[in-house]
């Protein structure tokens, strides 16, 4: 099959509720096609849903350094860390996207959630 047909797929798979389908679909098209933004979004979105969050972050971070004005990149980069955890290196993310989109309800959400975690951010 041809790639865009398999993204079709994937985007089926992921909004039905398959992420770990849309992920095996997704991963030998972002091989392909590297600098392919919208589906290495997809792909870690697909990673964060079925709790791969290693790999989510590495998409991510790959996603983040490609384009560091990328709210969503540094949100979802963030919650992912947050799941992890690692409520330190999520809350630069998270301050980074409400920072750039302050209107965003999920966006201010997370970072106080994140910041209730730390201390306030201390």
């Amino acid at each position: 099959m041809d790639l865009l047909t398999d993204y079709r797929r994937a985007t089926m798979f992921f909004e039905t509720g398959d992420p770990a389908g849309a992920a095996r679909l997704l991963e030998p098209i972002v091989e392909a096609e590297p600098g392919n933004s919208s589906v290495r979004q997809l792909l870690a979105r697909a990673y964060f849903q079925s709790a791969q969050l290693n790999r989510a972050e590495e998409q991510l971070r790959e996603l983040v350094h490609r384009d560091p004005s990328d709210h969503y990149a540094h949100h979802v980069l963030g919650r992912t860390l947050e799941r992890m955890n690692r409520y330190a290196d999520a809350l630069r993310h998270l301050r980074i996207a409400a920072a750039m989109y302050s209107t965003h309800t999920d966006y201010t959400t997370a970072l106080r959630r994140v910041e209730s975690r730390v201390g306030g951010g201390r």
